[in-house]
C-alpha cells in the first residue's frame, strides 16, 4: 500500500459517517411529512385517513432507534446499510398505499431513497434499488388495477391509461435517477479518496518536517518581509539561549543586525557569511550562516529562510591548529638553527678556557674572559632550553601519585626567596594518580609557578588544583595583573615576552610539553584576579606505562 493510500479503517469511518447523516436527514424528513400531513389532516384537505400514517412514522422511529442502537456494535456498516435502504424501499411502498397508490403524493420517495442508496452503495447496487422500487410501485399498481385493494384504497375512480403512464413515468424516472445519481456518488467517492490520500499525504509531510527540523544540529529561522521572526526550530533555540515563544514576531535586526543587514541589503543569497551574536549568558558566539528567498507556489515573496551553525568551538580549534603548525614550524627551524649555533659556540668556549689558563693575561684580558665564558654558558643554557621547546623528548609514563609531587614542589617552593611573600595553596582530589611523566610536569608545573611569582612581583597568591579522573587536569592561578587580552593569542610562541629580561621560552616549553602529551592548554581570566592556565592531559596518550 502506497503512503498516500486510505486504510479500510479511514473508509470504514467515512462510509460511518455518511450512514449516520442519512438517518439524521431520514428522521428528519419523516418528522417533516408527519408534521405537513397532520397539519392538513386538522384542516380537513385530505381525504384519507391520518391514523394509519402515524403508526407507520412510528415504527420508523422505533426502527430508526434501533439502527442507532446497533449501529456502533457492528463492524461492518455494509450489512446495516442495506438493511436500511430495504426498509426504506418496504416504508415507501406502505406510505404508497396508504395514501391513494396511483393519486399518492408520497411515490417521489422511492427516488430519495435510490438517491441515498448511490451515496451509500455501489453502482451495481444502486441499479438493484431502482429495479426493486419499480417492481414494489408496479406491483402496487397492478393490485390496484385490478381492484386487490379495495378495503385500502377504496373503488378504482382513475381512468386505465393513468396507471401505464403513471408505472412508464416512475420506471423511467428510478433509473435514469439511479444512473445520474451512481455516477455522481462514484466521482463523489473517487474525489473524496483522493482527498484523504493529498491531506494523508500532507499530514506525513508536516510531521516529517516538524521532525527533520526538531533533529537537525543548524539552527533554522523564517524571517518574513517585514523583518519579524517567524519559524525558529530547537537546534535555534538551543544554539542562542531563546525560546519560539521568546523570539516569535521579534524583530530580527534587534536579534542578529548583521544577518538583518544582509538580508535588507538586497544582495542576494549568502552561501557562506559569518555574524557575531552575544548569548543571554554574555558569551559572543560566531554564527555561520546561510540565506535563501522563501516564495509560495504563486511567486510571492513570503521572507527569508536563514540556516545558521554555532562555530565558536570550530573558531577556537582553528586558532589553535594554526598556532600548533605556526609552532611546529618555528620548532624545525629552531631545532636546526640551535645545533647550527651550538658546535661553534663548543669551539669558541673552549678555545677561551684555554686562553684563561696562559699565566701572562693581565687582571683586564683575565676578566674580559671570564666574562666571555659566563656569556657562553649562559648561551649554552639558553640553547638548552630552546632545543627542550623544540624537540621535547617523548613522555616517559608512570603511576605519578599527584598528591606527593604537589607537595615536593610546595617544599622547594617554600625554600626558593622568589615565593617568600607568597602564599602558595595546593588542591588535590583524592585518591589523585595519573600516568605521566614526572619529570615533564615537574618542569611544567615548576615553570607555570615561577612565572606567576614574577606577575606577581612576589606578592600574593598561588593556587595549584590537580583533579585525575578519565584525563589529569592542572590548573594553576595567581592573584598577579594577568595577561592583557592582545597579548593571550602569542603567549606560547618562543621568543615572545612582556618582561624586560624574559627569554620567552617558558611558557613555549610549557606548550610543548603538554601537546607532547596529547593534552591541551589554555589561559583565562582567574577568579583569583590574575591569570588561569588550564592543562588536560589523557593519561594513555603514547608514551610508556610501568
Amino acid at each position: 500500500m502506497s503512503a498516500g493510500e486510505p486504510t479500510d479503517k479511514q473508509l470504514t469511518r467515512s462510509e460511518h459517517r455518511s450512514l449516520v447523516w442519512y438517518l439524521v436527514c431520514r428522521t428528519a424528513v419523516i418528522t417533516l411529512v408527519l408534521g405537513g400531513a397532520a397539519f392538513f389532516y386538522f384542516h380537513g384537505n385530505l381525504a384519507y385517513s391520518v391514523t394509519p400514517l402515524f403508526f407507520l412514522v412510528g415504527a420508523s422511529y422505533a426502527q430508526a432507534l434501533i439502527t442507532a442502537f446497533l449501529l456502533p456494535r457492528i463492524r461492518t456498516d455494509a450489512f446495516i446499510t442495506q438493511v436500511q435502504i430495504v426498509w426504506d424501499l418496504l416504508f415507501v411502498s406502505a406510505l404508497i398505499l396508504l395514501t391513494g397508490v396511483v393519486e399518492s403524493l408520497f411515490s417521489f420517495f422511492y427516488l430519495l431513497v435510490i438517491i441515498s442508496a448511490s451515496f451509500l452503495l455501489s453502482r451495481r447496487l444502486t441499479i438493484l434499488a431502482a429495479a426493486c422500487s419499480a417492481i414494489m410501485f408496479g406491483g402496487i399498481l397492478l393490485l390496484q388495477f385490478y381492484d386487490l385493494l379495495g378495503p385500502l384504497t377504496g373503488e378504482k375512480n382513475v381512468a386505465d391509461a393513468v396507471y401505464l403512464n403513471s408505472l412508464f413515468v416512475h420506471l423511467v424516472a428510478f433509473f435514469l435517477t439511479a444512473i445520474l445519481s451512481g455516477t455522481l456518488a462514484e466521482r463523489w467517492r473517487r474525489s473524496e479518496e483522493r482527498y484523504q490520500r493529498k491531506n494523508i499525504d500532507y499530514i506525513e509531510l508536516e510531521e516529517i518536517s516538524k521532525t527533520i527540523l526538531s533533529h537537525i544540529s543548524s539552527g533554522v529561522m523564517l524571517i518574513n518581509p517585514q523583518g519579524r521572526i517567524r519559524s525558529f526550530n530547537q537546534a535555534a533555540s538551543e544554539i542562542t539561549g531563546l525560546s519560539l515563544q521568546r523570539v516569535y514576531d521579534y524583530p530580527a535586526a534587534d536579534f542578529v543586525p548583521e544577518i538583518s543587514n544582509s538580508i535588507a541589503s538586497g544582495k542576494g543569497p549568502a552561501f557562506r557569511a559569518e555574524a557575531n551574536y552575544i548569548h543571554p549568558s554574555g558569551e559572543t558566539l560566531s554564527l555561520g550562516y546561510t540565506t535563501a528567498a522563501v516564495r509560495n507556489k504563486r511567486g510571492e515573496d513570503l521572507g527569508t529562510l536563514v540556516t545558521f551553525q554555532d562555530l565558536t568551538q570550530f573558531k577556537k580549534i582553528e586558532t589553535q591548529l594554526k598556532r600548533a603548525d605556526r609552532l611546529a614550524a618555528i620548532g624545525r627551524l629552531s631545532a636546526g638553527l640551535a645545533h647550527e649555533i651550538r658546535n661553534p659556540l663548543a669551539s669558541i668556549s673552549g678555545s677561551v678556557q684555554l686562553l684563561c689558563e696562559n699565566n701572562q693575561l693581565n687582571d683586564e684580558d683575565q676578566r674580559l674572559l671570564d666574562i666571555t665564558v659566563k656569556e657562553t654558558e649562559r648561551l649554552n643554557h639558553l640553547l638548552t632550553e630552546f632545543l627542550l621547546y623544540a624537540r621535547p623528548p617523548k613522555p616517559f609514563r608512570t603511576a605519578l601519585d599527584m598528591s606527593i609531587l604537589l607537595d615536593e614542589l610546595h617544599q622547594l617552593l617554600l625554600r626558593d626567596q622568589r615565593f617568600a611573600d607568597i602564599n602558595i595553596q595546593t588542591e588535590v582530589a583524592y585518591p589523585c594518580v595519573a600516568f605521566l611523566d614526572r619529570g615533564q610536569i615537574w618542569q611544567v608545573l615548576w615553570d607555570l609557578a615561577i612565572n606567576a611569582a614574577e606577575a606577581m612581583a612576589g606578592q600574593g597568591r598561588l593556587l595549584i588544583t590537580v583533579r585525575a579522573e578519565n584525563n589529569c587536569l592542572l590548573i594553576v592561578e595567581d592573584t598577579g595583573p594577568g595577561i592583557a587580552e592582545e597579548h593571550r593569542e602569542r603567549i606560547f610562541e618562543p621568543f615572545f615576552s612582556t618582561k624586560e629580561r624574559g627569554t620567552g621560552l617558558g611558557l613555549s616549553t610549557v606548550y610543548s610539553i603538554v601537546e607532547a602529551h596529547g593534552g591541551t592548554i589554555r589561559a583565562e581570566q582567574s577568579a583569583l584576579g590574575g591569570e588561569k592556565f588550564i592543562m588536560s592531559l589523557p593519561q594513555a596518550a603514547g608514551g610508556e606505562h610501568e
